[in-house]
């Protein structure tokens, strides 16, 4: 599965919330708003997530594996600081 495109939305502001992307793989399948995130630890990223009736956030598509997550963290980040 390859990556073959990335969108990039910055959030303006003094938030931890610095954009949020879009990744499109196989020119096929995409999701979107993946949150950059400023960490105590430099930028990561969280996968689209709602509450549920409990009020507990979950992850509404994410890897599988870290190696996975990785490659999209990777993409993404370089695709942000490109911006």
């Amino acid at each position: 599965m390859e990556i073959t495109d990335i969108r990039i939305k910055k959030v303006e502001g003094e938030n931890k919330l610095k954009a949020y992307a879009s990744i499109t793989f196989d020119d096929s399948f995409v999701i979107h708003n993946i949150k950059v995130i400023e960490g105590n630890n430099g930028l990561f990223i969280a996968m689209p997530s709602r509450r549920t009736r409990s009020g507990e956030m979950k992850d509404v598509a994410h890897p599988i594996n870290s190696q996975f997550r990785e490659k999209i963290q990777s993409a993404i980040l370089e695709a942000y600081q490109a911006e």
